[in-house]
């Protein structure tokens, strides 16, 4: 039986990562699945498990960190058990600024094409479709 429990202790030390975070780290937020509970961003079919990039504005304990959550949280609590934080790997010099997206009046976004770099026509049985690469 002891060595049943050595092999499974083994195979979870595998996979098992130690999780610790530093202030001023950006991380993202689990959505927790309790339905009509908590409302954090959307709800529906489609979901996201995980939104926001936050700032790590204090460490409480050894499993619990305080974050900057912005004024539409305003009612969830600030302070998160480390299971629920997963670290953001994104890199900030790839954020488009906002002010560069341009949406119309229905929430739809303007493209604008830049360059046409190559045309051609696709062939299928009786149907000629024209292909634009921008």
């Amino acid at each position: 039986m002891q060595a049943t429990c050595d092999r499974q202790k083994s195979y979870a030390d595998k996979i098992r990562k130690p999780l610790e975070f530093h202030v001023g780290e950006k991380v993202m937020l689990k959505v927790p699945s309790w339905n009509g509970v908590i409302c954090l961003g959307k709800r529906g079919k489609l979901n996201p498990r995980y939104i926001g990039t936050f700032k790590i504005t204090a460490k409480v304990g050894p499993i619990a960190y305080r974050l900057e959550l912005p004024q539409e949280l305003s009612s969830v609590h600030i302070t998160f058990h480390i299971t629920n934080l997963n670290k953001c790997l994104s890199n900030e010099s790839l954020v488009i600024p906002l002010d560069e997206i341009q949406v119309d009046d229905k929430l739809h976004f303007i493209k604008e094409p830049v360059e046409i770099m190559d045309r051609g026509i696709k062939q299928l049985k009786k149907i000629r479709i024209p292909i634009i690469k921008v």
